[in-house]
């Protein structure tokens, strides 16, 4: 019985080790995103008169008229992907760019099959950084300990 006590209390000590990878992990997760959302940011300004007709003719956002969501897409996926990347302001970031995701799926209706799983895929991501990522390799933790105010 003391052998498998023993035993049980190894294993648990071991299946904490993962965690120390937790930050790595994050880190990983917001330079994915951060990395789609930045190169399509790019896109829009690469050629703003294409960006400007895909918002009129083809896109669907609802609320707002189309120069002004064209503007506040390609602003929010530029700001906030360079948020992301320094870990600033990460959960501020991972909200903006999960509703930008939400808003792009609905604004979008001959979105295909394989689309819509790349948009599920990355709202489930920006959800990880959302709810659960406290990395400890970025600037709010930084600011958290500087500021002593560490949950």
């Amino acid at each position: 019985m003391n052998y498998l006590l023993r035993l049980v209390r190894l294993y648990y000590t071991a299946s904490h080790l993962p965690e120390y990878l937790a930050p790595a992990l994050d880190l990983g997760i917001r330079l994915l995103l951060a990395n789609v959302f930045f190169k399509s940011g790019l896109t829009k300004i690469q050629n703003w008169d294409s960006t400007l007709y895909l918002f009129s003719d083809v896109y669907q956002v609802p609320l707002l008229p189309s120069d002004v969501a064209a503007w506040l897409s390609t602003g929010t996926e530029l700001g906030l992907s360079v948020l992301l990347v320094l870990g600033l302001f990460g959960r501020f970031a991972a909200a903006g760019l999960s509703i930008l995701n939400v808003v792009a799926v609905i604004s979008y209706a001959e979105l295909s099959e394989a689309g819509l799983s790349h948009h599920l895929y990355w709202g489930l991501l920006l959800g990880v950084l959302l709810l659960i990522s406290r990395s400890a390799w970025s600037l709010d933790a930084w600011l958290e300990r500087w500021l002593g105010n560490s949950a």
